[in-house]
């Protein structure tokens, strides 16, 4: 079939969207799959953040400037029928003048990258609705989208086939199929991760370890300064507690002998090889005579000497005697 100067007659917006509709129920029925289109609603292709960014990554090229507009308003005019978003590879069906199939390979993020990446963002995601909805600080936003060493590809990284005859490395269609994974970013925004082979929550779990750790150095720093006294109820100054004195130490290890009261002769009791402490303690009980206080004998006398009748008597030669020997 010839066509007029060598290009394909226009079909109309309508059209295609009809023919894409047929055939994507015929696709369906035939592989007994759900098909998942690109429905684009405005001149918005992407709303969120992750489609946003996407769409902004593949703006920043040269390489793909002359292709773009065209993809564009495929994407906008719902010729993608299906879309599916898998581990390093998209697969899509365009609706053109004809049926397209489109594949493109995306090289999955090197382990080293990812681990930067780890590091770089762990302590500022604090959930995941809020990694997912883009609700991230700039810092954390500039580290995940910068085109170098970030989550989207580069030119190089990306390999493109297409069914169409143009021979162009970036044809309309799948200039189309780019935008249309940015529309798709802002109802499933993990498939990003997915495309690049790395798992979302381990951002969430380099911070949860994160955090933790820093929790368990600071509670280590924090019982490590505590007060001990307050800790063992007692009074503890940290750094000015005097050294032991040696008589204290002395006096620490000496026997119990050596420390019993005056007067208490009970400690001071010796009990023969083989007895019991318990047995020598009643014995000596029993063998101590209790004597007097020192004030019962004197206080007696006094009585005595009150009670008789030559008591004023005597205690006039002790009176003298007193100031005699005074």
């Amino acid at each position: 079939m010839s066509w007029y100067g060598g290009w394909r007659p226009y079909v109309p917006v309508a059209q295609r969207r009809a023919r894409a509709a047929g055939y994507a129920a015929k696709l369906a029925k035939k592989e007994n799959r759900t098909l998942s289109p690109v429905r684009i609603t405005g001149r918005t292709i992407a709303h969120s953040f992750w489609g946003q960014a996407w769409c902004q990554n593949l703006e920043h090229y040269s390489d793909f400037a002359n292709r773009l507009p065209r993809g564009r308003s495929y994407a906008r005019n719902g010729s993608i029928i299906d879309l599916q978003i898998k581990t390093g590879k998209i697969e899509a069906i365009v609706s053109g003048s004809e049926i397209y199939r489109i594949t493109i390979e995306i090289e999955t993020l090197l382990a080293s990258a990812w681990k930067q990446i780890k590091q770089d963002c762990s302590q500022s995601i604090d959930s995941l609705i809020d990694l997912l909805q883009g609700r991230l600080s700039q810092g954390v936003m500039a580290r995940l989208t910068q085109p170098k060493g970030g989550l989207f590809p580069k030119p190089a990284e990306i390999e493109i086939k297409c069914s169409c005859p143009d021979w162009a490395y970036l044809c309309k269609h799948a200039a189309a199929v780019l935008y249309g994974v940015g529309a798709q970013l802002d109802t499933a925004p993990e498939l990003l991760f997915t495309l690049r082979k790395v798992d979302h929550l381990e951002l969430l779990s380099q911070a949860v370890a994160t955090e933790s750790l820093e929790r368990t150095v600071s509670t280590d720093a924090t019982l490590a300064t505590a007060d001990l006294g307050e800790m063992f109820g007692i009074d503890l100054e940290a750094g000015n507690s005097p050294a032991p004195d040696e008589s204290a130490r002395t006096a620490r290890s000496a026997p119990a002998e050596a420390q019993a009261l005056p007067g208490d002769d009970s400690r001071l009791a010796t009990r023969p090889r083989g007895q019991s402490r318990t047995k020598a303690a009643k014995k000596t009980k029993k063998t101590t005579k209790k004597e007097p206080p020192a004030g019962r004998p004197l206080r007696s006398k006094l009585t005595a000497l009150a009670s008789s009748p030559d008591g004023q008597q005597a205690r006039k030669p002790a009176k003298r005697k007193t100031l005699a020997a005074r």
